[in-house]
């Protein structure tokens, strides 16, 4: 019996022992360090199962190239870089792995809004520099007092909203695919205008689509609460980052904490380094020693169900059932 072959596009652990013991001994694992589709095509033109990372986009041209691939497994949860479309017109199926940080993201979300509305980076710098001043995070409001804007409702959002809501805070959401009543969750359903108008703290909780990219635009921003704090711990370009600048310069908002951006990691000399009015993350909300060893086992554990023909847990591309190349 002739042998599988995966390909990893690229990873950001030691080894790929784990990989290699998931998908067993009828697997040629073949694992590399790309950064573009270009550098890893004619290594996985003949791959049956292909493990993502960050490697990117993978377009129709790659599907083609690939003719006997069965399976494209995201490590995290963001499907971005892949061609949904594209994958499911050629037969591919798209996984994800949509639990592994849940927890962890929702806990960072947190701690960067209680943070920003704290200013606790901000008197720790200024601690830092040589001043004792607790007038440097004036003005400051009671957390009580607050309302929490939710844009998008899914697991971490929802887990957020329980969190928040017991320092006190009133919680909106908005998500036109999640109706009110739908989850046992905490918060009121309302549009994105009252969000905006109302929301002294807004965390995004999207994914990156052609709809969501750059929804946070100059129009966005001026109808925001001049004390609005803005968090993002989903995709860095959801917010257009030159329009946040002008927000926050022009006083459109009071601030921002950022675990994601566009690029990552930020140039030195970006225009969003090095403001007190920003607290930015190297893109560090997924993390936890639990999370990173459940990243590494959900891609591989869902390219290993493919390979003995089972069904995966977490397809993307439902509509590929039925007619894809792995006969599900």
């Amino acid at each position: 019996m002739s042998k599988f072959k995966v390909v990893i596009t690229d990873y950001v652990w030691d080894t790929v022992d784990v990989e290699q013991g998931i998908l067993g001994s009828n697997v040629d694992l073949t694992a590399l360090h790309t950064k573009s589709e270009e550098e890893f095509l004619e290594i996985a033109a003949d791959c049956d199962g292909l493990l993502n990372t960050y490697a990117g986009p993978i377009t129709a041209k790659a599907m083609a190239t690939m003719a006997r691939c069965k399976i494209i497994a995201r490590y995290g949860i963001g499907v971005d870089t892949i061609d949904l479309d594209a994958a499911t017109e050629a037969g591919i199926i798209v996984t994800n792995n949509p639990s592994y940080c849940v927890e962890e993201v929702a806990d960072h979300t947190v701690a960067l809004l209680l943070s920003a509305a704290r200013k606790t980076v901000r008197l720790d710098r200024a601690v830092r520099e040589g001043r004792w001043d607790v007038m440097e995070a004036a003005p400051m409001r009671r957390l009580s007092t607050q309302t929490l804007g939710l844009v998008g409702f899914g697991n971490i959002a929802r887990q957020v909203a329980k969190r928040m809501a017991g320092f006190g805070v009133s919680v909106l959401w908005y998500d036109p695919f999640v109706v009110a009543g739908q989850f046992d969750a905490l918060g009121t359903k309302v549009e994105l205008a009252e969000i905006l108008t109302r929301s002294n703290l807004v965390s995004l909780h999207l994914p990156l689509t052609p709809q969501t990219k750059g929804m946070f635009n100059d129009e966005v921003f001026r109808k925001m609460r001049p004390d609005a704090i803005l968090v993002n711990c989903a995709r860095g370009a959801i917010i257009e980052q030159d329009a946040l600048v002008r927000a926050l310069d022009g006083g459109l908002i009071m601030g921002a904490a950022l675990d994601t951006s566009v690029p990552e990691p930020l140039p030195l000399d970006h225009p969003l380094r090095n403001r007190l009015d920003i607290i930015i993350n190297p893109h560090a909300a997924w993390y936890s020693v639990e999370a990173f060893a459940e990243l590494q086992r959900g891609a591989p554990e869902e390219v290993a169900r493919v390979l003995r023909q089972e069904l995966p847990l977490h397809i993307v591309n439902r509509k590929v059932l039925g007619r894809s190349r792995a006969g599900l």
